[in-house]
């Protein structure tokens, strides 16, 4: 009984220990460590929590500690003499690949808090292993995004045709795979197909199957993304693309769920929910004959409309931490953190490429960083920092000060409309004339 309340020990590992090193190995155990020690050649056979490395100036191998510290669970600290600490190139390097830095003497109570923090430190990335946060994963604090994630879970149960809108890298697919997580069927295949990165052919192919010997090239029966998607949800992406013909089949299917491949001879009955996205005005296409205005109304009884980032600039922050984190594993660098001239110029970034546009920028940031932080110059945005504004019209200016305002206070009152609109001195209805104009909701 007892033995299921007392923790395990901690595991640390004291790599080219040294004579202080030493010293504090029965204070370490004492405080419930579990030490052991070796070289650094054998380092990468040991497991531990915690690693500590004794690094001398006279047999430095940043390439052989690199590739440790990549190999490892570990979070690693260092100890040095402030000598050492500052010789051309260990404190660049010192910076980037460590989790704390320690100069000799050691200070024992800091020491010991800084191996409490880097368990801990180790036992969040465990967490965050085990429940990844994935690139792909709604985060953001911002009113937008909690509307729009209390909004998926209510749709997610409701089986019918969904119409994801929004601009492009904004993150569509994401909101499908939400709903698709939400449903009564998140166990069931989730198929996606773009529909404008397949010629029309192959994709009459790929959405409904076709049997074999149905054309020149088909060997053999293949299943097409309706009946993959059977018990499941099937994406269609970027829908405005589907040509006419298509469009009249894919209608055809909605109405009575009947799906046989190219050259089949009959019909069978499919158990599939549709979810389709675009980035364009489909009104505007139906008005011009491009889309058929049967198939709009087939999908567009609920619909979801994702926001552009530059409206939610609230959670630029958390989410380039958050893609930093995701990505230094990716490139094989250690974790940097963005300076503070980096998070102003993302924050005045338009990103036109939204959070797509943020992912890259983060990447290859992580790449291109030589310093302890991530600076403007190594997101490709310094440039844009001094840049002159381009000057607009007067009611160009009043615009984007409207929304700007509107959005900033919904941000702070997004519970409380009569506060967010005695705050900008309006009444209430001028307050929802002018979330109306700017399509915030």
């Amino acid at each position: 009984m007892l033995e299921d309340v007392i923790p395990a020990p901690r595991r640390l590992l004291v790599v080219d220990p040294c004579h202080e090193c030493a010293r504090l190995l029965s204070y370490l155990r004492a405080g419930g460590w579990r030490v052991e020690s070796c070289a650094l050649e054998k380092a990468a056979e040991r497991d531990c929590d915690v690693g500590l490395l004794r690094l001398q100036a006279l047999s430095f191998r940043p390439q052989q500690i690199k590739e440790l510290i990549r190999s490892s669970a570990a979070a690693w600290i260092i100890a040095l003499t402030p000598n050492e600490l500052n010789l051309h190139g260990i404190g660049d390097f010192v910076g980037e690949w460590f989790f704390d830095v320690h100069t000799l003497p050691f200070d024992v109570a800091r020491l010991k808090v800084a191996l409490g923090r880097a368990c801990m430190a180790r036992l969040h990335e465990l967490g965050s292993s085990r429940n990844p946060a994935s690139e792909y994963e709604l985060l953001g604090n911002s009113r937008r995004m909690k509307e729009l994630r209390k909004l998926l879970i209510k749709l997610g149960p409701i089986a019918l045709p969904v119409l994801i809108r929004g601009e492009s890298g904004t993150g569509k697919e994401l909101v499908a795979r939400t709903l698709h997580a939400h449903s009564r069927r998140p166990s069931g295949p989730f198929v996606g197909l773009n529909c404008a990165a397949i010629s029309e052919p192959l994709l009459q192919s790929k959405l409904f199957g076709h049997e074999e010997g149905a054309f020149t090239e088909g060997f053999r029966r293949t299943i097409g993304g309706i009946e993959s998607a059977d018990g499941g949800t099937l994406f269609l992406d970027e829908i405005d693309s589907l040509s006419l013909k298509l469009q009249a089949n894919l209608l055809r299917f909605l109405q009575g769920m009947q799906s046989g491949g190219i050259g089949a001879t009959q019909s069978f009955s499919v158990n599939v929910r549709l979810l389709a996205a675009t980035d364009l005005d489909l009104e505007h296409a139906i008005r011009q004959k491009r889309f058929r205005e049967d198939l709009y109304y087939q999908f567009n009884v609920l619909h979801v409309q994702t926001a552009p980032l530059r409206e939610r600039r609230m959670d630029i922050p958390f989410l380039a931490d958050h893609l930093a984190s995701l990505h230094s594993v990716e490139v094989g660098r250690c974790l940097r953190h963005f300076s503070e001239a980096a998070l102003e110029a993302m924050l005045k970034h338009p990103w036109p490429g939204n959070v797509r546009e943020l992912s890259n920028r983060v990447r290859r940031a992580l790449v291109l960083a030589e310093g302890r932080q991530i600076e403007a110059l190594d997101l490709g945005l310094e440039k844009e920092q001094n840049l002159e504004p381009a000057i607009g019209t007067l009611n160009e200016y009043i615009f984007r000060a409207e929304r700007l305002a509107l959005n900033d206070v919904l941000t702070r009152y997004s519970g409380n409309m009569s506060e967010a609109a005695r705050v900008l001195g309006i009444s209430r209805p001028t307050f929802y004339r002018l979330l109306h104009k700017h399509q915030i909701r």
